[in-house]
């Protein structure tokens, strides 16, 4: 019993060790129950870490086999503490062309984690406050005028600000 209980203690430790990450400020999920509606906007408040490093931010997307698309639309917008608001539709490759689901891991959840800020421009937190965040899918069939009503396959839906390398 106590060897089990050593090799178990062993196992979690290295999952701890492993999942630490010195880069990330702010990283935080949000579950999609069973499918993501059109009007379900995944929302996410964080204080400005510090209004003179640089920063990379990231939006996170988890899905399993059930997700049909080889891309993803989403309506990101993120809100200063002054009121102003910067708004993108962003589109993500999510398939290789066979079908073949892009991100990482060793199940059937796929993680990826997709560029949203400070890839060609540094991001800076120019004022102190809260930001707010908030995420929506804007996924459309070919050929079809209104949206994907309840996307599938998406399981969870994060956002993720890291320092940028220096």
């Amino acid at each position: 019993m106590k060897k089990r209980t050593l090799k178990t203690v062993l196992v979690l430790s290295c999952f701890l060790i492993l999942g630490c990450d010195s880069n990330a400020v702010y990283d935080i999920y949000k579950s999609v129950p069973n499918q993501w509606h059109k009007d379900t906007i995944a929302n996410f408040k964080l204080s400005a870490p510090d209004t003179t490093s640089n920063y990379n931010l990231f939006v996170n997307v988890r899905n399993t086999n059930d997700y049909k698309f080889n891309n993803l639309f989403l309506i990101v917008e993120l809100n200063y503490p002054n009121g102003k608001t910067l708004k993108d539709t962003l589109e993500y490759k999510m398939a290789k062309p066979n079908g073949e689901l892009l991100g990482t891991g060793f199940s059937d959840i796929k993680e990826n984690k997709l560029w949203y800020k400070g890839f060609d421009v540094p991001f800076k937190f120019t004022e102190e406050g809260d930001y707010n965040v908030s995420i929506q899918h804007a996924m459309r069939e070919n050929g079809r005028v209104n949206g994907v009503e309840n996307l599938e396959g998406i399981t969870d839906v994060g956002f993720r600000v890291e320092y940028a390398q220096k």
